[in-house]
């Protein structure tokens, strides 16, 4: 698995590949649903770190997700968790 830089655009990164890949296997709907968000809405906050911070949110509240996602990327999935802390409204407890 490949360690990635972690800074700010790196965590947009992988959110926007985290939902190209939540549309692929079909996990898009869970987290539109949880989010109240509509196709519409996931388009127009597709630039936004705070959108970035729900999509990393999602993975990391679900560890099925996680691992699968992380083995399609070939990165460790505690790097999910490196890259969550560098968008807005990481709270570490």
């Amino acid at each position: 698995m490949k360690n990635l830089n972690v800074g700010t655009a790196a965590a947009s990164d992988i959110a926007l590949k985290l939902l190209g890949y939540m549309a692929e296997s079909g996990e898009l709907f869970g987290f539109m649903d949880q989010s109240g968000l509509d196709q519409q809405s996931l388009t127009s906050q597709a630039t936004d770190p705070a959108f970035h911070a729900a999509i990393l949110d999602f993975v990391l509240s679900d560890e099925t997700l996680l691992l699968a996602f992380a083995g399609n990327a070939g990165i460790n999935p505690a790097d999910i968790l490196k890259h969550r802390s560098k968008l807005p409204g990481f709270s570490h407890e």
